[in-house]
């Protein structure tokens, strides 16, 4: 039986023992209702109170009786419920304390500013495809949703450099601001920018002011929820085939696709060979639908299979995840 249940049986047969204590005393020394709760009381209680009437044996014994179950019941049931708070506290700080150690480990990570509707899409993508990161929040039912969920998660204002030390900021790959207001993500952003200036930012931007604002402060790219829902209810209205048909490609049939992107790496077998030459089809079955020069801001797509793939550089293929891992093997 667990700790709640015997609390329960507990404070049952503590109102059991009020009740036959109240009827004993009235049944035996003949008092008012009152007066026999009152004996009752002081009886369960053990506080030694001066008794309301004289007592004959029976209700010396009666009383002795009542004083032995309660001693045993209210002594049982004061430490159970002891026990559940102390447990319920170690248990939570042991947990708090696990996941600061969990944090402090963390490398090339992602910190998630706000578990929010925004937030959780990023958590939950995020969980899905095993990436590392920290979510900061500090509104309660949202942390009790990030509880449940079992991430890794600060409480605390993310606006505060002494919250995004705690979430690991320096070692931190990119953050993510996904605050409710724009002004909080702007405050973010240049703090976070501040405290690591090679920290890749994306900010979440609700007004299309506040763009200009979060671009300024640091962040790196800026999206707004509203502009891409209407972009995309505005093509599924227009062009409504091509959008079925990039649904459509990462989810074919029962073999999933994938869009992502391969860092040639300083000592890969890839540096320096040509499309054709690294033979990146065949080898792995995946396409290579672009490429991001290191030296250029602009994406190369369709490159002809002359395009020389430096070290540094960024491959956008198309594929199974395992034809993908495969490529970033090649490609370290």
């Amino acid at each position: 039986m667990d700790n709640k249940k015997s609390v329960t049986v507990l404070v049952g047969l503590l109102l059991f023992l009020l009740v036959g204590g109240t009827l004993g005393y009235s049944l035996i020394l003949e008092v008012p209702f009152v007066d026999a709760l009152y004996m009752t009381v002081i009886t369960i209680s053990t506080v030694g109170f001066q008794e309301i009437r004289q007592m004959g044996p029976e209700g010396k014994i009666f009383s002795m009786v009542l004083i032995f179950m309660s001693i045993g019941t209210v002594g049982y049931l004061v430490s159970n419920i002891i026990s559940m708070v102390m447990e319920g506290e170690v248990k939570e700080a042991w947990r708090v304390k696990k996941m600061e150690k969990e944090i402090r480990q963390l490398k090339d990570h992602y910190i998630i500013c706000g578990a929010g509707k925004t937030g959780l899409f990023i958590v939950k993508q995020f969980t899905k495809e095993k990436i590392p990161f920290v979510v900061i929040e500090k509104d309660k039912e949202a942390l009790e949703e990030l509880k449940s969920l079992g991430v890794l998660h600060v409480e605390g204002d993310a606006t505060q450099e002494s919250i995004l030390l705690k979430a690991n900021l320096q070692e931190a790959k990119g953050l993510v601001a996904a605050l409710p207001k724009d002004s909080e993500n702007v405050y973010t952003v240049l703090t976070a920018r501040h405290m690591n200036e090679k920290l890749f930012i994306i900010a979440r931007a609700v007004d299309e002011h506040s763009v200009e604002k979060l671009t300024r402060a640091g962040a790196n790219n800026t999206v707004s929820p509203y502009e891409i829902g209407g972009m995309r209810i505005a093509s599924m209205m227009l062009r409504p085939s091509v959008i079925s048909f990039l649904d459509g490609i990462t989810h074919a049939g029962k073999m999933t696709l994938q869009l992502e992107e391969v860092f040639v790496g300083e000592g890969s077998s890839l540096a320096g060979k040509t499309l054709m030459e690294a033979r990146i089809p065949e080898k792995t079955g995946l396409i290579v639908l672009a490429l991001g020069k290191e030296k250029e801001e602009d994406i190369l797509f369709n490159p002809s299979s002359k395009e020389i793939l430096g070290p540094g550089e960024t491959m956008i293929v198309l594929g199974r995840e395992e034809q993908i891992k495969k490529l970033q093997d090649i490609a370290k």
